[in-house]
């Protein structure tokens, strides 16, 4: 039964399409088809009416003049052309319109879509995604039963890169004994600059390049970082206080 709300002429169309269909169905086994029918009727429910007792209502389409012709429950006929504003409105079938045949019919419109599918990922998401699986601890993870030697940190300092100009670019230069794993020189570096970072107000840390030199009996790395109050995009970002505290875990001084 139809709803009161709802006007089963938005359906008119579609109905009389499927009769159309059905007729050339019928016809398609007696080889050349019959001549197109000056016009197709289709019955449906008056809204509002009892159950089971739902008187129906005519509805005729012109397949020359390219009017539909309605029947209306009260006996009068409503003409409309197809191009017209009103013809075109009675094609359309708005969401309640679809809800309601939905009820009325007894269907499950999503009955045909797979449950549990995770939910269509974009362009971008799938990018951070890739992005967040490339990105690296601020200290390197050390191989099972590394040990630091504290003779081995010469000393650092952090110095901006445009000097006498306000920079978030700095860069830190480590001085450590020859053969130190390049992990461990990376991590004294990085441990430098948070130690810098604590005392200048420097939240984070995004490394850009680490460059590494053995001179004079010594290796020097010298890692270049940018600063900024708000966790920026990088493969390996220093947060300040929690790299100190693991600066602190693994004896590697932060000054």
């Amino acid at each position: 039964m139809w709803p009161a709300s709802c006007q089963p002429r938005h359906l008119i169309a579609a109905l009389a399409g499927v009769a159309m269909l059905a007729g050339c169905a019928d016809d398609a086994g007696e080889g050349r088809p019959k001549p197109k029918p000056e016009t197709m009727t289709a019955k449906v429910a008056t809204p509002g009416a009892a159950k089971g007792k739902a008187p129906l209502t005519l509805a005729r389409i012109s397949t020359k003049s390219g009017e539909i012709l309605i029947l209306e429950p009260d006996g009068s006929v409503t003409t409309m052309a197809l191009d017209s504003p009103e013809g075109q409105d009675a094609f359309a079938v708005s969401e309640a319109d679809l809800m309601a045949l939905n009820a009325n019919l007894d269907l499950n419109l999503g009955a045909g879509v797979a449950p549990g599918l995770p939910p269509r990922q974009t362009a971008q998401d799938k990018a951070l995604e890739e992005f967040a699986a490339r990105t690296q601890p601020a200290l390197p993870t050390w191989a099972a039963g590394t040990e630091v030697d504290p003779r081995d940190f010469l000393g650092a300092r952090v110095v901006s890169l445009a000097p006498g100009r306000s920079s978030d670019l700095v860069e830190v230069t480590a001085n450590l004994r020859e053969g130190v794993d390049a992990d461990i020189a990376f991590s004294y570096a990085t441990c430098a600059l948070a130690g810098w970072a604590k005392q200048n107000g420097g939240p984070y840390g995004r490394h850009v390049r680490t460059l590494q030199d053995t001179r004079d009996g010594k290796l020097m790395i010298g890692a270049a970082f940018t600063l900024s109050d708000e966790k920026p995009m990088g493969l390996r970002v220093m947060e300040t206080e929690d790299t100190l505290r693991e600066c602190k875990a693994r004896g590697i001084p932060a000054a």
